[in-house]
């Protein structure tokens, strides 16, 4: 039996775009790039070196501080380069790919392995990074026990990617990923849909199934944890992204590393708004030039959705989490009494002077302007409009700029990821960077609590 969460507080951003929902196989790439600051708080130790030929699967560098946590590449073929920062830093593994994939046997799993093997089959496998814990939103560490597992198939975020069609006619793999998830805690697989949706997730055995209705966040998988079973001091969950389920469950099933996903590309920018079929850190240009989308257009090409993905040129590469890439128009230009005017064709929590409240189920064309600059952090209380789980805003993030641990603690830090304050930034009047405030506060408490 299902339980129901009704979320109240939040807003849906309704924006011109939607991928349809009609599914071709992308351009295939030629190059592939897998960057290490996908993985959060990683060191990585480089194995593969440049000229190497690996197989899709084969080991590209490995974690410092664990080193049974392997990173693989997502194709066959041959690193080409090793793109490096300051202090040689490794920031990108660039992979040219055969055009026929191979793939390293791990050979399938036995479904009724015990916890010890399961950790070592996804550690050894490279699957292992799509498992992340809060608290501090990192890949989780293996040597914890979880006392809850967290799936979030209800997407409510702008544009994002619709789970229930691009999971469709996955429920093996889905299933056999949550048998053996669900191995590795003390607790429940806990799985969210949407309240009217027909997701393949809502017929799996072994989960603890909630229907979530609401504006957004209700699709963020903090705000399942929040409403569901809230994180204290000293306790672990993990989350897992609902497509990442099906790479762990085709590699359980078949013993490959197959990191092929549905992307929905979306946005105003974009000519005719799809689905592709590609692999995890593939060529952007595969999807960008081939919807309309001239070079050197003014567009903003984002690896995530709007609220809290991440900003890539027209050459980059689709990171490692991402299930949706958005294209909207640069934000560079300026209006005149921009500030002084009504506006009829922006979203706004506020009443003066703006009027989408009037039309909620309107579809808006919006691009990447701040509409102000950075200023004085106020306190306003639209924060808490949008904000719906158990825990001041206002107060977090201020206790984040002036590090004070022993306040972030106790106002629940160790539950919250950046992509929670995704709206709260996005109303914020004072213009505040708060998922790179959190950001920069989960370091700090990692680093000095751990």
């Amino acid at each position: 039996m299902s339980k129901d969460i009704k979320i109240k507080k939040g807003l849906n951003i309704n924006l011109v775009g939607q991928a349809e929902k009609t599914t071709e196989n992308a351009i295939i790439s030629n190059f592939y790039c897998v960057r290490p600051e996908d993985f959060h708080s990683i060191t990585p130790k480089l194995v593969a070196k440049a000229g190497t030929k690996i197989k899709a699967g084969a080991t590209l560098f490995f974690n410092k501080e664990n080193e049974d946590m392997k990173f693989v590449s997502p194709v066959s073929g041959e690193v080409i380069e090793i793109q490096r920062g300051p202090k040689r830093r490794i920031d990108a593994i660039k992979i040219q790919a055969d055009k026929t994939q191979t793939y390293v046997e791990h050979g399938a799993l036995d479904l009724n392995s015990d916890a010890e093997k399961v950790k070592a089959y996804l550690l050894e496998s490279g699957c292992w990074p799509f498992i992340k814990q809060r608290p501090y939103d990192v890949v989780a560490n293996p040597a914890n026990t979880p006392k809850g597992i967290f799936v979030s198939g209800y997407a409510s975020a702008p544009l994002a990617a619709d789970l229930d069609y691009t999971l469709e006619g996955k429920e093996k793999e889905l299933q056999a990923a949550i048998d053996v998830l669900s191995k590795l805690t003390s607790g429940a697989v806990h799985v969210s849909v949407g309240k009217k949706s027909n997701s393949p997730l809502a017929s799996l055995n072994g989960v603890e199934l909630h229907k979530v209705s609401g504006p957004h966040p209700s699709g963020n998988v903090g705000t399942l944890i929040n409403k569901v079973d809230p994180i204290n001091k000293g306790e672990v969950v993990w989350t897992v992204n609902a497509q990442d389920l099906v790479i762990i469950g085709e590699l359980v099933l078949t013993g490959k590393f197959n990191a092929e996903r549905v992307i929905a590309f979306a946005g105003s920018s974009v000519k005719k708004p799809r689905y592709f079929r590609t692999k995890i850190g593939s060529e952007i240009a595969t999807m960008v030039y081939d919807n309309g989308i001239e070079k050197g257009s003014n567009d903003r090409i984002i690896s995530g959705n709007v609220l809290s993905g991440k900003h890539i040129g027209p050459d980059g590469y689709l990171d490692y989490y991402s299930n949706v890439v958005t294209v909207i128009p640069e934000g560079d230009d300026y209006e005149f009494f921009g500030w002084n005017k009504p506006i009829f064709n922006k979203i706004s929590t506020s009443r003066a002077l703006t009027f989408s409240w009037l039309t909620p189920n309107k579809k808006f064309d919006l691009n990447t302007n701040t509409n102000g600059e950075h200023r004085a952090f106020v306190t306003t209380g639209t924060y808490e409009e949008v904000f719906p789980l158990d825990i001041y805003p206002m107060q977090i993030l201020k206790a984040c700029k002036y590090k004070d641990l022993d306040e972030m603690e106790a106002l629940g830090m160790y539950e919250v990821a950046p992509e929670d304050f995704a709206l709260t930034e996005f109303v914020c009047v004072s213009k505040q960077p708060h998922q790179q405030i959190i950001r920069e506060g989960l370091d700090l408490m990692l680093k000095e609590i751990g």
